[in-house]
């Protein structure tokens, strides 16, 4: 199965959770390709089976020209089929606007009629132990929910899995 990560990271700290997650799942066997959102458009999502976003949340919520671009194309899209999950990080300190572009993002991609597979992570600042457990399990979850799919997808690739 094909999963498009895309992320958006101020601080290293979103891409270094994109990283950990790309890792647990290309171990557990999935296609995964990601990129930062200044370089993708998301439409890339048309090509993936799962459309992973991870993403800040900078101050009072108010998203940054990078992901207001993105969140712009990617209401435009038909994501019926398609699987996705969010996650990001935030600053507590901003109490009401904690996380709220991870939650403003999942509420896009349910509009676009994409099929949410686990409730989005949301992390204070930068990942700690428990968190990196928390991300491991995501892709545990993800690769028990779709291991039946994973191994013909292989094999109609020609691969030997």
């Amino acid at each position: 199965m094909q999963v498009k990560i895309v992320y958006a990271s101020m601080t290293g700290n979103d891409e270094d959770m994109a990283e950990i997650l790309e890792e647990d799942l290309q171990d557990a066997g999935f296609e995964v390709d990601s990129s930062d959102v200044s370089f993708t458009d998301a439409s890339d999502y048309l090509n993936a089976d799962i459309c992973v976003f991870v993403t800040y949340t900078y101050g009072e919520g108010k998203m940054t020209d990078e992901l207001e671009d993105f969140y712009d194309q990617l209401k435009s899209l038909d994501l019926t089929g398609k699987r996705f999950l969010v996650m990001g990080s935030g600053d507590k300190t901003y109490k009401d606007h904690y996380c709220e572009n991870v939650f403003d993002f999942e509420k896009v991609f349910l509009a676009c009629g994409a099929e949410e597979v686990v409730k989005p992570l949301t992390v204070e600042n930068a990942p700690d132990d428990d968190d990196i457990a928390k991300i491991d399990e995501i892709a545990d979850e993800l690769a028990e929910k779709f291991n039946d799919l994973i191994a013909p997808y292989y094999v109609s690739r020609g691969a030997n899995y």
